[in-house]
Formats: structure tokens, C-alpha cells, sequence
């Protein structure tokens, strides 16, 4: 059966810290591919912060085109209205597919507040990726809570290259990288150094088309 991770986010720009995390949990899930999904209008931030949705697309397409087991889906973008997880996994369903869904855990622990979430811990199995420095407590009241509101039984599990459980919500052992967007566009507006931290095609990208240039509203 083959096997997706649906990877969705604003990639405000997308960065290495994005690349490395996709490229481990490929091999720690054993998957087939990992589709990168930039939304158009997330629900929960605001727009006047990000860079126009189709700069952001193609800057995600210059920054995995080399990379065989990464893809990249316009779906919120060619969808009217806001970008609603719930709707991306119900489209991207197709039988004879596993579908997994790569969050924060920060994200996780909003997830009640997402459109839908039982429907969308249905549609895909979860897999929680810790913040650089900020371990996942599984045990925490707030993470009990959002797994039972979930209706998911069996708990988390940790998962870092050994055989994966069938159930259960993952908590990913995955390599990631301290860098954040926030930062980068900082950086920008203060014309310094983005080397080592996003791909070269899209940092040319960004400085071609002057993003990131003004302080955001």
C-alpha cells in the first residue's frame, strides 16, 4: 500500500529545516513520498505576513525539484476560500493509500481548534514532530485531552527507524533544525546572511523578486 505524508504549512519561505525533517521521516516511515502542500490561507495566521501564495509555491518547487521522493500539490491553491486540512486530506484520499500528517507539536495541541478534527485524525494518521528544544510530554493533561477529543485509543508512540506500530498517534524521532521562517525574513529585511539556511535557488528566488523586503503591517 503505498504511503504519503502530507505536509502542509505556509513555508513563509520553506528552509532546510523543512527539507531535512521531510528527507528523515521518508526513511523512519518507510514512505513512498512526501507531498508539500502550501496553503493559500491558513486559518490561523495572518495574511498580511505572507508572501503571495503563488511565490510560496514556486519557491517550495525550486527548493524539492531535486529530491525523488518529494512532491508538491497546488490544491489549496487553486481551492476557493480558506485552506482547511479537513479538505486537502478528504481530496487527497484515494483507496489503497495511506495517508500520514506531518504537525508540530505545538500544532497538535491546537488541533481542537482546527475545522473538523476527528475527521481529520480519520482521514490520515497523525505524526507529531517536537520543536528543536522543546520535548513532546505525551503524558501532559493538554496532549490526553486532545487524544481523547480525537477519539484515538491507542495512544502515542515514538517512532525513530524501528518497526512502526499500526496504530496510534506517532511521535517522530526526526531530525530537525533550529531555523525559523520568522527569522529568515528578518534577516532579509536586514540584509544579511541566508547561506546554510534555505536552498541557494530560493534564496536567489526571494532577493529576485524583492520578498520579504518590507516590515510586515
Amino acid at each position: 500500500m503505498p504511503r504519503t505524508a502530507v505536509f502542509g504549512g505556509s513555508f513563509n519561505p520553506i528552509h532546510y529545516g523543512h527539507l531535512l525533517l521531510a528527507d528523515d521521516l521518508l526513511e523512519i516511515l518507510g514512505l513512498d513520498r512526501v507531498l508539500f502542500v502550501p496553503a493559500k490561507h491558513p486559518p490561523h495566521k495572518d495574511p498580511s505576513r505572507l508572501a503571495p501564495a503563488e511565490e510560496r509555491l514556486a519557491m517550495v518547487r525550486l527548493a524539492t525539484r531535486d529530491h525523488p521522493g518529494f512532491e508538491v500539490s497546488d490544491i489549496e491553491l487553486t481551492r476557493p476560500g480558506p485552506s482547511f486540512t479537513v479538505d486537502t486530506l478528504a481530496a487527497l484520499a484515494q483507496p489503497g493509500e495511506r495517508l500520514f500528517l506531518i504537525v508540530g507539536s505545538e500544532t497538535f495541541l491546537d488541533l481542537l481548534a482546527w475545522r473538523d478534527p476527528r475527521r481529520v485524525a480519520r482521514l490520515a494518521r497523525l505524526v507529531i514532530v517536537p520543536r528543536v528544544g522543546s520535548p513532546f510530554d505525551s503524558e501532559s493533561e493538554a496532549a490526553q485531552k486532545v487524544l481523547r477529543e480525537l477519539g484515538v485509543e491507542d495512544g502515542f508512540t515514538t517512532v525513530d527507524g524501528a518497526r512502526i506500530p499500526e496504530r496510534g498517534v506517532i511521535v517522530s524521532g526526526a531530525a530537525s533544525m533550529p531555523i525559523s521562517a520568522s527569522e529568515l525574513r528578518r534577516r532579509v529585511r536586514e540584509g544579511r546572511s541566508l547561506a546554510f539556511r534555505l536552498p541557494p535557488a530560493v534564496e536567489e528566488y526571494i532577493r529576485a523578486h524583492g520578498l520579504y523586503r518590507e516590515s510586515p503591517l
